[in-house]
């Protein structure tokens, strides 16, 4: 967000060095430059990922029919609405990024644990969605330069040479866009946004016109009566899973926000509107092609690399790109970055720790974590499990427990009288409610006796630990202080 080396000469009289730092202060209120067209844009790229056409695709070769997609995503997109809404609120009035946004519930020191797991589980999939757009970047010069096909043929570290240069390419962009901080993260994905858009409703289009302007309803066997209906459900509740990590951090950018009104503006748009949209190029796109052949498409991708035309290939792949890239700034790097400075704020800025995080996202080698089922279900889904009761334990303090009362300047103080110093910078009652509702909701992802409710386990954990936190007797966060509500505006930072 802001370069330049932080040190204790840097955090204001009252705000502890180990706290504090221009990356983590809270945002001034004059001079937010995130308007609900920005919030709009970020819905607009990260809904149209390829991760989520090859998901919703996924739903019509399962059995679903075109209908059944559309309810699961009109329910799914009402739910996530409220969700973001709510926590969009939470980063627009305190101003401050999700780590120190789980100060309040976790305590200065217990929530780091929170942000850690959300930034490890967002540095793997940096890494995997980098390798997917390096893919779509190495059939492009395939196709436009035909020599590098012998390219593919040696590995390194499980990688081909053509790989490696199309991975390292779309790396040090991302680096690059990183370095100048949020301001131009936001240009950019407001750039991408209609470029993404435009691309595909008129792939769609090309593919309806193909298919002779009809589409099949379904791909056989369709499900019906009561198996219907938790189908329609399950979909609908994997679906705000997925944004089970955007809503943790969503923080991190309504921050920035000019004012709530803005939120819900680009919220509505971007999410009930845009996810209809998303839903029509699905089902346009999965039945348009079993139309025409039988078989069903595995992502957009697909359809790109068959388009007759080389100019419109080019286009559709730099789109897709794009588009990528966007969804990777976004959903995946932002939030280790500030998990980082969260860290180290005496030694990371916003730019050390995106080259930071970016070079953890490549020594992983992701494309060897994205080719081993055992590692992205289990270990990535294991933590993307943890989530839930995250997210509940800090919602339900924010809403239940503090009714939107903070006290921002005590976040970012040591000082054992502090509203969120608790026991030794740590909230017991948060740990409490916690470790058994994350053990149940990773139970229930993973075991195959669950298997039938698997889908909603999200949904178990974040409700389990939200109801264990508000109902554990005694003081509810220990200080007095606590229901003081004072704004950080004296040790605020200019917004980007």
């Amino acid at each position: 967000m802001r370069s330049g080396g932080q040190g204790p000469s840097d955090a204001p009289p009252g705000t502890s060095p180990r706290l504090y730092s221009p990356d983590l202060a809270p945002t001034k209120k004059a001079g937010r430059s995130w308007g609900g067209y920005n919030v709009f844009t970020l819905w607009a790229n990260d809904v149209h990922s390829l991760g989520n056409y090859a998901f919703a695709i996924g739903l019509f070769a399962l059995g679903m029919s075109v209908w059944d997609i559309l309810v699961a995503f009109v329910l799914a997109s009402v739910f996530l609405f409220v969700l973001l809404s709510l926590s969009g609120y939470m980063g627009s009035k305190t101003g401050v990024p999700f780590p120190v946004m789980s100060r309040i519930s976790f305590g200065i020191r217990g929530a780091q644990l929170p942000a850690v797991i959300r930034g490890g589980v967002a540095i793997a999939w940096f890494g995997i969605q980098t390798y997917l757009a390096s893919s779509v970047l190495s059939a492009l010069l395939v196709t436009l330069i035909p020599g590098l096909k012998g390219w593919e043929g040696s590995a390194f570290l499980g990688l081909s040479a053509l790989g490696w240069l199309s991975f390292l390419i779309l790396w040090v962009v991302q680096v690059l866009i990183v370095s100048y901080g949020m301001d131009v993260i936001r240009k950019y994905i407001a750039v991408a946004a209609p470029a993404v858009l435009i691309t595909m409703l008129a792939l769609a289009v090309w593919m309806f016109a193909k298919a002779d302007w009809t589409i099949a309803v379904h791909a056989g066997n369709p499900y019906t009566g009561a198996d219907r209906l938790v189908h329609i459900l399950e979909a609908a509740a994997l679906w705000v899973v997925i944004y089970g990590t955007f809503v943790l951090n969503f923080c991190d950018f309504t921050r920035s926000a000019k004012s709530n009104r803005s939120v819900l503006a680009g919220n509505l748009i971007g999410i009930p509107v845009n996810m209809l949209f998303f839903a029509g190029i699905v089902v346009v796109l999965s039945g348009a092609q079993f139309e025409l052949n039988g078989k069903v498409i595995a992502s957009p991708a697909d359809i790109v690399q068959a388009i007759p035309s080389t100019l419109l290939l080019v286009l559709a792949s730099l789109a897709l790109i794009l588009l990528t890239v966007a969804v990777n700034l976004m959903a995946n790097f932002v939030a280790p970055v500030y998990t980082l400075v969260n860290l180290f704020p005496q030694k990371l800025n916003f730019r050390r720790a995106g080259i930071v995080s970016a070079v953890l996202g490549l020594v992983i080698l992701p494309w060897n974590l994205y080719n081993s089922p055992v590692v992205v279900e289990y270990f990535l889904g294991g933590l993307g499990a943890l989530l839930g009761p995250v997210f509940g334990i800090v919602m339900a303090d924010y809403w239940l427990v503090r009714r939107t009362r903070i006290n921002v300047p005590d976040l970012y103080t040591e000082d054992p009288a502090g509203t969120y110093a608790y026991r030794g910078g740590v909230n017991p009652r948060a740990v409490i409610a916690l470790v058994p509702t994350a053990a149940i909701a990773v139970v229930v992802a993973f075991v195959p006796y669950f298997s039938g409710i698997s889908g909603f386990s999200w949904f178990i954990g974040t409700v389990l630990a939200g109801v264990l936190y508000v109902v554990q007797p005694g003081r509810r966060g220990g200080r007095s202080a606590e229901l003081v509500d004072a704004d950080g505006e004296a040790i605020a930072v200019p917004s980007a």
